[in-house]
Formats: structure tokens, sequence, C-alpha cells
């Protein structure tokens, strides 16, 4: 009973090692666009480190789901390829463990993969999705706030360009110009005496009110010039200026069902979008296939060594995905079900690690 506990230890150490490894490189992969988007706030915009950490922990739910059943995939190819490889398995074959008892590590392992798979789908990324947008918000104001700092002109947002002068004398600055022309047809110069920035939460906004000034426009005709005078003119900003706008929400199960009967059923959106709530269920459930198809597809690709056992876990993952896109036509279709839809690209490769254990445990 010992040997056997310290020999769950083993396997379960050589499935820990290579699944850190592929999870941070899958995240890596994953975040790249992300990153190179935070690196340009950073450097050119003047945002913080602190709000670029923001957006990186924000983001991070929404990757790990992709990420963390594909690192489980690769931990078991590789650990059982090594295994099988360097003749371990067949000495633990040899002592009359069977296959099923040798995976039992394995089978704790693809539980915890698959409950927090389960747990980032069904509340971290509506977390993520609701505090994006909070971020999101702050780096907007985070933007405007460094224009209206550096005494030069810069552009907070594409096609609005804002300067304030330097104070002469080391007192508080005044004055405000900015140049609007997010509106190709209406461009605006707007000169203000005094200025403040306010978030608009409600709205998803962030405002810059201007006070005492004027705006300059063109109208449609071209010998036709505009001067107005205000006291308070508000300058709004919403999600779409900024570089992350918040996520969709996703709909209920109940605003689903609405909408499939206010559309009927040929409403291939909501279709799409019932087969979506489904998979919120059934992609965590894949993550705990593909830990144990890691195990017969490991032994069978025992010479290809960790590389080899992140290009295998590669491929299957491909192949995962054309299945997925292959169903998701049969919903839209209508040929299948979405529960169908959602299920039938799981259960498929159910039944290959099912058969797979089967022809491996007779070797």
């Amino acid at each position: 009973m010992i040997l056997r506990t310290l020999l769950d230890r083993y396997i379960f150490t050589e499935l820990l090692i290579p699944f850190g490894l592929s999870l941070g490189a899958l995240c890596f992969v994953m975040l790249t666009r992300e990153l190179l988007r935070l690196v340009e706030l950073l450097v050119s915009k003047g945002v913080g480190i602190w709000a670029v950490l923001k957006v990186i922990a924000v983001l991070l739910p929404s990757g790990l789901v992709l990420t963390l059943p594909i690192a489980g995939l690769i931990a078991s190819i590789t650990a059982f390829g090594r295994l099988s490889y360097d003749k371990e398995l067949v000495a633990m074959r040899a002592a009359g463990l069977s296959l099923f008892r040798l995976s039992q590590p394995v089978v704790l392992f693809a539980v915890a993969v698959f409950g927090l798979t389960l747990f980032l789908s069904q509340w971290g990324q509506p977390w993520s999705s609701l505090n994006l947008k909070k971020v999101a918000l702050n780096l907007l104001k985070d933007q405007l706030v460094l224009a209206l700092e550096r005494g030069t002109f810069n552009e907070p947002i594409p096609h609005m360009v804002i300067y304030v002068p330097d104070s002469t004398d080391g007192g508080p600055r005044s004055g405000i110009f900015v140049s609007d022309a997010r509106s190709p047809k209406d461009p605006r110069i707007i000169v203000a005496e005094d200025y403040h920035v306010f978030l608009d939460q409600e709205n998803n906004q962030v405002a810059l009110r201007l006070v005492n000034g004027v705006i300059h426009s063109r109208p449609d005709r071209v010998d036709q010039y505009r001067l107005v005078s205000f006291t308070h003119y508000d300058i709004k900003l919403s999600l779409a200026h900024s570089a992350y706008s918040a996520a969709e929400e996703r709909p209920t199960y109940e605003q689903i069902m609405t909408m499939i009967r206010e559309g009927g059923t040929k409403d291939s959106t909501g279709l799409r979008r019932l087969m979506e709530y489904y998979k919120d269920l059934a992609f965590p459930a894949a993550s705990l296939v593909f830990c144990l198809l890691g195990v017969p597809l490991g032994i069978v690709s025992k010479r290809s060594g960790r590389i080899g056992g992140f290009a295998v876990g590669v491929v299957v993952i491909v192949v995962f995905y054309l299945f997925n896109i292959a169903f998701d036509f049969l919903v839209t279709t209508m040929v299948i079900s979405p529960f169908a839809g959602a299920w039938g690209p799981t259960l498929i490769f159910l039944l290959a690690t099912i058969l797979l254990f089967l022809r491996m445990s007779r070797q």
C-alpha cells in the first residue's frame, strides 16, 4: 500500500511539471496580442504599471478556460510518454499493476483540472467581463488625465487632440484647447477657460467637462462659419474609445428561450446562443476527457519527448476544434439540436478515449 501511494505521488509529480510549463507557455501565447497593446499603453500613453497588471489579472480567467484543458492533455501525454520511453511503465506493468490502476493519479489530476475549468467558466468569466468594464473606464480616464497634464499636444484617443498650456509663473494651469474630429462631418475646435474630468459609471463613459468656452465649427456649406458660446460643455468618451471595451454579457437560459420563442425555431442566432449555454458545461467536461486521453496517446507516442507531446496535444486540440465547427454548422442548419451540438465533440473524444484505453490495457 505504501509503495502504491509513493507511486501515485511519483506519477502525479510527473504530471505537474509539464502541466505548469505548458500552461505558462499557452497563457503567454494567448495573451501575446493583449501584451502588445498593454506595452503600447505603458510606453506611448503613459499608463501606470499597476493599471496594466489589473488588465492582465482581469483577462486571465478567460484565457485559463481555454488553456487549462490543453495543458492537461499535454501534461498526461508528456508524462506517460516519458514513463513508457524509459521502460518505467513496463516495470510497473510487470509488477502486476494494470493501466487502469496506474491511471488513478491521472483521474485525480483530471478532476482537479475539470473543477478549476468549470469554476472559471461559470464564475470567473462573468467576473472578468464585469471588472474589465471598470478597468477599461479607469484606463480611459488615465489616458485623458495624462493628456491634460503634459503641457503639449496629445491624442488620448484617435481623432481627438488636447492641449493645456503650461503656467508661466508656476501657478495652476488655465485654459484648454480641444480638436474633436471624431465625427468627420462635424469637426470642432473647442477652447475653454477650465476643465474637470469625471466618471459616469451608469453610462460607462468618461466625461471631460469644459467651463466657459466657445465651439468653432463649420456647417455643411463651405462659406459658413459657426461660433457657439457655453458655460458648461461635456465631451463624453465611451468604452468604445478604450483599448479594452467590455465583453458582451452572456444571456441567461430564460432570456435565450425567450429569444427562441420570439424568433421561432428557425432562428439560428437563438440556437447558437443555446448551444453556447450548453458548452459552459460541455467544455469543462472536455478537459476531463483530454487528461485521460493523454494516457494512451502518451504510450503510443513515447518517442516524441516533451516537444513531441506538445505537438501531439496541439493536433488533438485542432481536431477537437474542427469537430466543434462541424457541429456548429449542423446546429445552425437545424440538422441536430443545440444540446447535441454542444456535447457531440466531447462524447466522440470520450468514446475514442475508452477505445484507446482498452487497446493499451490489452498490450
